[in-house]
Parts: structure tokens; C-alpha cells; sequence
């Protein structure tokens, strides 16, 4: 283990591990409120800033297998903000589309 690093990147670190570490706890006490499993919108905002915030310190680190496993996160969690938006503005476009005559391609 490596604990010659300064301060300052150790806490970086480890205030990345806690924000990637709370999505869970978002997530379960979400679920449990629910009744049910779910992933709420906050869990995908703190995988992003969490993965984020780790990727920096394994590139600090110069840790290849890190920077690897958290590099392609961000795109992962993004994609799913993304998903999130247009379900949530699906009824929106539907809406505008009959309006005008048009049919929303993406349903």
C-alpha cells in the first residue's frame, strides 16, 4: 500500500471513493422507500462525479488499470442521464408532434 503520497491526493482520493460510494446508498435507501428496486437520477450524477474524480487520481497515480476501469464510466452514465431525459420528455414531443401533424419517430 501506498501512503507517500501527499495529503491532499490521498483525500482527493478518498472523497472520490465516498461519492462514488454514496450512489449505492442513494440507491438502496431509494429502493427501499419504493417498495421496490430503482435507480433514482441521483445515483447516475454521482457515478459521473465519483468515476470522475477516481479517474484523476489513477491517472495522478499513473495506475493503468484504474485509469482503464474508470475511463469509459462517464460515457456509460451519461448515456443513461440521456435516456432518462427523453423518457421524461416523451410526452412532451408526442404532444408537439400530434399537434403539427407529425408522427415522433423515436415513440
Amino acid at each position: 500500500m501506498d501512503w507517500h503520497d501527499s495529503t491532499a491526493w490521498i483525500a482527493f482520493g478518498l472523497i472520490g471513493n465516498a461519492l462514488f460510494f454514496s450512489r449505492f446508498m442513494i440507491q438502496w435507501l431509494a429502493s427501499e422507500k419504493a417498495g421496490k428496486s430503482i435507480v433514482p437520477t441521483a445515483f447516475w450524477y454521482l457515478s459521473i462525479g465519483g468515476s470522475a474524480i477516481l479517474l484523476i487520481y489513477a491517472v495522478h497515480k499513473r495506475d493503468p488499470v484504474f485509469i482503464l476501469a474508470y475511463l469509459p464510466n462517464a460515457f456509460v452514465y451519461m448515456r443513461n442521464l440521456q435516456l432518462i431525459k427523453r423518457h421524461e420528455d416523451g410526452p412532451t414531443r408526442l404532444a408537439r408532434g400530434a399537434e403539427s401533424g407529425i408522427a415522433d419517430a423515436e415513440g
